[in-house]
């Protein structure tokens, strides 16, 4: 009870505690509560593995609390009422939004999915973590900005088939739970209002907000999306974030240019109607594409911009909880694509170990080269009489080569621990 006296005092006051009146607009509060909530319960799950019970039940109890609030975000609709003489009139009753009424329901469901998803890694597995530091090889990871995360091993010769199918099916469910979770975040956002004060700082037109060779590469008579991001530098999370928010704003500044089309605005546009929404429909294939190609981004400056300046509770509640699940759900992807990682390391590095090792065996075998001479190297046979070069022992004559290689010892198994 005092736990949820002061979660909802702080949403009252706008997360201002003086009482001052200077806190931000109740959706804000919200919205900041619920992603504080899932930094401070998923912000340390950097492996495969159950939740602890406490934080499982702590994520459930006060997640609950949050979204209590949109069972009171109702609407109007119309309803039979009988009366008791027998007659049907028409009466307006209160319903849950439609739109919380409709995802609220299906994000808990991805929630669930999710957490039962890291439940199962519960049972033992055939990889494990080990911290950086104690890594004895000290190899380089795939993350190696992301220090903090313990570093996956698997066996030398790789998973099991039973465990990588097992992985891959894991993996397929966690990436549909991403995709649903990114569809109705994309939702959301859209329906929020952009605000003035985003409006106010883009540019005057598309070509200013692009920079003249995107400009030009979007403009082209024949366009393909996937040769355009092929030919962008997409190296870094922050290139890839910038031409994002380059998108957004000609989107806007577009679509505001034939708003106005037909008043003197200075927002006014000299490009035809149908070109300009044939580039608009352009950039919105990239913006899909970069999206899909890369679902971990941060938030976008238009992204923000919404969060911070929306008004409606219901809009707040959807695109944060659907945020959090996006986050989680690509987070669990990239851990389990991290095993499959080392899994395949670990894999070509066996089948080369075994390469080597038939190429070393049949080396060791003699063949018909040999007993001529003809395998001595040929830097060193200026220094070789030539006439002993083709000489033949009249022992070598007469012994026989061995049928096979010199077996190797076997390789021991690994044992359990």
């Amino acid at each position: 009870m005092d736990q949820m006296k002061e979660r909802f005092a702080k949403l009252l006051l706008g997360e201002d505690m003086s009482g001052g009146g200077k806190g931000v607009s109740s959706a804000l509060a919200l919205s900041n509560a619920v992603t504080n909530l899932a930094a401070s319960i998923f912000g340390e799950q950097g492996k495969l593995a159950p939740m602890a019970p406490e934080r499982k039940a702590r994520w459930r109890k006060e997640m609950d609390w949050l979204l209590s609030v949109t069972d009171h975000i109702v609407e109007f609709v119309p309803s039979q009422q009988k009366s008791k003489d027998g007659t049907n009139m028409e009466i307006m009753v209160t319903k849950q939004r439609k739109d919380l009424l409709v995802n609220i329901p299906g994000l808990r469901k991805l929630d669930t999915l999710l957490i039962d998803t890291l439940d199962n890694f519960g049972e033992e597995q055939e990889f494990w973590y080990v911290s950086k530091n104690d890594d004895p090889e000290n190899e380089s990871s795939r993350r190696e900005g992301k220090w903090w995360h313990p570093k996956v091993k698997v066996p030398p010769n790789g998973l099991s088939e039973t465990s990588r199918k097992w992985l891959l099916s894991e993996k397929e469910a966690v990436s549909q739970v991403l995709k649903a979770a990114m569809a109705i975040n994309a939702s959301v956002l859209s329906e929020i209002e952009v605000p003035e004060s985003y409006i106010d700082s883009l540019p005057k037109n598309g070509r200013s907000s692009l920079g003249d060779s995107i400009y030009k590469s979007i403009t082209v008579e024949y366009f393909d999306p996937a040769n355009f991001l092929s030919s962008m530098d997409l190296s870094t999370e922050h290139k890839v974030l910038d031409l994002k928010n380059r998108i957004e704003a000609s989107i806007i500044i577009w679509k505001r240019k034939m708003h106005h089309k037909e008043g003197k605005s200075s927002w006014g546009s000299a490009v035809s109607i149908e070109k300009r929404e044939l580039f608009e429909e352009r950039v919105e294939t990239i913006l899909h594409l970069l999206k899909y190609r890369f679902p971990g981004l941060p938030q976008s400056s238009l992204d923000i911009s919404k969060i911070q300046d929306n008004k409606d509770i219901g809009h707040a509640i959807l695109e944060s909880y659907s945020r959090i699940i996006e986050s989680l759900a690509f987070s669990i992807l990239s851990r389990i694509e991290d095993v499959l990682h080392a899994d395949s390391l670990a894999q070509s590095s066996s089948s080369n170990s075994d390469d080597d090792a038939t190429r070393l065996s049949s080396a060791e075998t003699p063949t018909l080269l040999d007993f001529m001479g003809w395998g001595i190297d040929p830097l060193k046979r200026s220094s070789i009489d030539m006439e002993n070069l083709f000489k033949v022992d009249s022992d070598k004559k007469t012994s026989k080569p061995p049928l096979s290689p010199t077996p190797r010892p076997p390789i021991p198994e690994l044992s359990d621990n």
